[in-house]
Formats: structure tokens, C-alpha cells, sequence
């Protein structure tokens, strides 16, 4: 597939994270009775690179992608999707898995994790040289997800994090929580968490990931309570220059609405809700709406317009398989919300 990826100029946003193998059951069977699945390339910081690099930004990965044939499927993904590899490198181990069952009707979706003992997880972080990966660099991307995989990788993200606001960097932090993979070691997430969002310039949480941090209850009922649970990350987080968030409404599996908003500490703006009926494919939009308000703000975009950059990108998301949102910029840029006639 080729993308809008400009082959000049500074790196805009470097990502660090596990790139995964998707295994996805067909026509919304569940993983017990599946008997064939569909394989996709994803990993929360991929899918975000992969999305800015179709929107002509140049971005890499770091990441240890394992030898053999399911890593070499993972690598040209990623290459294809105009993801700049060389901050990656191959390694010893296995491919980082999970399982996905799509769900219908009432029945949610389901993911199944089998990522333990990865080439990205198993590697020796302590000695990589995250100066000389950062070097031309604009952004650092990386979410919760990574450091709940243990201590060795929360320590990573923590030096990862550290070494790019030191070499001028901003960094932004997707809070990601995954409760099952927190609880399968002795952690303690709120601790860990609240020093990496320390050293974020733009965090991606709601009001239930502020309630975990600063151990105090928020509502997300209504924009005045949202703007509360920002207000008070931005008291315990003076690093923070924006906390970037969507709402959603489940209504069935297939039908949700869905609206964005964006905080600073002087001002909020929240866009419409838009109804997305007929959704194809959930997983990956909270990676899309990420890619969009950070390519509204690379572009300069004012508030209201990067929050509209990321709910478009996000509700895009929804309307294919797979966890990339591969989509060219004047999509995104000429979204409306609406229904559309074929493109002819």
C-alpha cells in the first residue's frame, strides 16, 4: 500500500511499543467455535505511527520485532504502511499475540492476550541509546499499555519519556489502561502511571483514567464535569499542555455515537456527537483519534479543529477491519459526519 509518507525532512513522532499480531474470528463467531481467523498487524504506538505516516507525516517506530515468518509479516506491514524502521531492529523470541472476537448485537467484543515472554517484552531495554533514536525528532508516542507489561518495560517507558523531554521532544502519553495485564504481576499502576504522565506534554485520558491516578471519583456525565476531571490532571500534572478525550455511547455493538473533546488549562471545547451505525471494526479508534489530534496539532490546528481532526479520524476507523486507520488526509480533512455517496 502506498501512503501520503513524505520521504524529507524531521521525523515528526516516533512511537515505542510491541507490534502485534491480530487473530480475529470470521463472521462474529466466538474463539471456541472458530474455525479459521484473520490476521492483522497492530499495537497501540504502530497504529498510531501508521496513521500520521497515511497522513503524509514521517514517523518510526522503536520496537523489537521477532525473526521468522509472523515477525516478517508484522515488519512489512509496518513498512508498507510507510512506518520508518530503522530505530527498530530483529530479535530472539515470539510474536506478541491476542485474539479478538467480535462482537453483535448485545454481545461485546472480546480480547484474549497471548503476549508473554515477546521478543519486545523479553528484551534488555536498560542499555538501548533512546539519545541517538531520538535524534531529528519531533514526538515521542507511547501509552499505558507498555509499561503494563512489567517492570522491566514500565522502567523503559519511564527512560524513553525522561530522554526525549531532554532532547527537546514533546511527549505524548495515551493512558491505555488494561486491567488484565497490570494484574498478571505485582504492580502497582497507579504509582507508575503518575510518574509517566509527569513527563507527558499531552495526555489521552478521560475522567475514569483521572479518577484512577488522583484516587478521587469524577463523573463524565455532562461537559462541566469533564472539564472538571481535566482541571484537576492539569493541577497534578503542570507538564500537561492538552488532555485529549472522547465520549461514547454504546448502543448496540454495531451502532455508537461518539464525540471528542480537547482541554488545556485556559479553555475546553467539545465537538457534536456523531452517530456511527453499521460499525465494522471498534478496535483501534482510540489509536486513530490519538493520530488525529496529534496531526491537527503538528499542523498548527487551533482547539476546536484538532478535536474535529480526531473524532473524523476515529469515526473513519470504525468503518474498516483491522487496527490501522490507513486513511489520506483529505478524508480526514473534508469529514463531515454525514452519510456519503460513492466517490466517483
Amino acid at each position: 500500500m502506498t501512503t501520503g509518507l513524505t520521504s524529507s525532512g524531521p521525523v515528526r513522532l516516533i512511537g515505542f511499543g510491541e507490534v502485534l499480531t491480530r487473530l480475529a474470528t470470521q463472521r462474529r463467531v466466538q474463539l471456541p467455535q472458530a474455525q479459521s481467523l484473520d490476521l492483522h498487524i497492530g499495537g497501540a504506538e504502530a497504529n498510531v505511527a501508521a496513521a500520521l505516516a497515511a497522513l503524509g507525516h514521517r514517523t518510526a517506530m522503536v520496537s523489537a520485532i521477532p525473526r521468522g515468518g509472523l515477525g516478517d509479516g508484522a515488519w512489512r506491514a509496518l513498512a508498507a504502511a510507510g512506518v520508518d524502521l530503522t530505530r527498530s531492529f530483529r530479535a530472539p523470541g515470539r510474536q506478541g499475540l491476542y485474539f479478538l472476537s467480535p462482537g453483535g448485537s448485545l454481545r461485546a467484543s472480546e480480547i484474549l492476550y497471548d503476549r508473554a515472554g515477546s521478543a519486545f517484552a523479553a528484551h534488555d531495554w536498560s542499555a538501548f541509546d533512546w539519545s541517538a533514536a531520538f535524534e531529528g525528532a519531533e514526538w515521542l508516542h507511547v501509552s499505558g499499555i507498555t509499561p503494563a507489561l512489567g517492570p522491566d518495560l514500565a522502567a523503559a517507558t519511564g527512560a524513553a519519556m525522561a530522554s526525549a523531554r531532554a532532547a527537546g521532544l514533546r511527549v505524548s502519553f495515551d493512558g491505555n489502561y488494561r486491567a488484565n495485564l497490570w494484574e498478571s504481576w505485582d504492580s502497582d499502576p497507579r504509582a507508575i502511571l503518575t510518574g509517566l504522565v509527569r513527563q507527558a506534554d499531552l495526555f489521552f485520558a478521560n475522567h475514569r483514567d483521572m479518577a484512577l491516578l488522583l484516587d478521587h471519583p469524577f463523573s463524565g456525565d455532562g461537559e462541566a464535569r469533564r472539564r472538571e476531571a481535566a482541571l484537576a490532571g492539569f493541577e497534578a500534572f503542570p507538564n500537561l499542555k492538552w488532555i485529549a478525550s472522547t465520549a461514547r455511547h454504546v448502543e448496540t455493538s454495531d451502532c455508537h455515537r461518539l464525540a471528542a473533546r480537547i482541554d488545556t488549562p485556559e479553555a475546553g471545547f467539545q465537538t457534536a456527537e456523531v452517530a456511527m451505525p453499521g460499525i465494522i471494526d471498534r478496535i483501534g479508534g482510540g489509536d486513530a483519534f490519538a493520530a488525529g489530534v496529534l496531526h491537527g496539532l503538528l499542523e498548527g490546528a487551533s482547539i476546536p479543529r484538532v478535536a474535529e481532526l480526531g473524532l473524523a479520524l476515529a469515526c473513519l476507523k470504525h468503518s474498516v477491519p483491522g487496527d490501522m486507520a490507513l486513511f489520506p488526509r483529505a478524508d480526514v480533512e473534508s469529514f463531515s459526519g454525514e452519510g456519503a455517496d460513492v466517490k466517483r
